[in-house]
């Protein structure tokens, strides 16, 4: 029997200019893949350069995580955009974390949007193709993370993409397999237990693809979490490794 394998991301690199988010260093410990925002929702030149050296020095691989241009919002506000429009800003994000990338001798591992960009995404088969088309264009060797079974992944595959279908420790999911609203009760999970528990079950059965499991780095729990749910993965001979390595 093939023993299971997880690649475990992280959201990072949300800080921007004095202000610091996330403890981006402390979780680069624990997580195979890191999501770095690349300046619309988060980020700045600088955090980004720092950000990919860090992950570089860890060993975990990079991917470009664009979102809405929304810097008081975090990006987790819905705009009207259309697939045009969502084809250029993520181009744009791609090449400019790309850029860094290459510059410190790296090479970009995926594409994941983020907040708002990646739930409407989910949902919208328009914005998901344009998307989808977007990261194809830059480089059709990236791994497309999104919703597992949703829009995103299913536009990605049908273009030639290889993709990553994500799960969420720190969120609670609706009947529909959508994730229940941040603005909802119950959206977040708190306990690093029940986190890593969700985590597992999914995992293992199967009823949902699992091929990425997210921890938010700007949630009050991120490093316990990543702690956490790396050690009760490895307890369950989980293997835990980059998507680039485990499609």
């Amino acid at each position: 029997m093939l023993s299971l394998r997880v690649d475990l991301n992280c959201d990072m690199g949300e800080s921007f200019g004095a202000y610091e988010l996330g403890r981006d260093e402390e979780i680069l410990a624990y997580v195979t893949s890191a999501n770095i925002a690349c300046g619309f929702h988060a980020g700045d030149p600088s955090v980004m350069r720092k950000t990919v050296q860090m992950a570089l020095e860890k060993g975990v691989a990079i991917g470009a995580h664009p979102g809405l241009p929304d810097l008081v919002g975090f990006g987790r506000r819905n705009m009207a955009i259309s697939p045009q429009e969502a084809y250029d800003l993520t181009v744009y994000q791609i090449g400019a974390l790309q850029a860094f990338v290459q510059a410190a001798g790296g090479t970009l591992q995926h594409v994941k949007p983020h907040g708002a960009l990646y739930n409407m995404a989910a949902q919208d088969a328009g914005l998901s193709l344009a998307i989808a088309e977007a990261v194809y264009r830059v480089d059709p060797a990236l791994i497309l993370y999104g919703l597992s079974g949703s829009q995103l992944v299913l536009a990605g595959e049908q273009i030639g993409l290889r993709t990553a279908h994500e799960i969420f420790a720190d969120r609670t999911y609706q009947p529909d397999g959508t994730l229940t609203p941040r603005t909802a009760p119950g959206a977040l999970i708190d306990d690093p237990a029940t986190a890593a528990a969700q985590v597992i079950r999914m995992v293992r059965d199967g009823t949902v693809r699992a091929d990425t499991v997210c921890i938010h780095g700007d949630g009050h729990h991120a490093l316990a979490f990543a702690g956490e749910i790396r050690k009760q993965l490895q307890e369950q001979n989980i293997v835990v490794t980059a998507a680039g390595k485990a499609l």
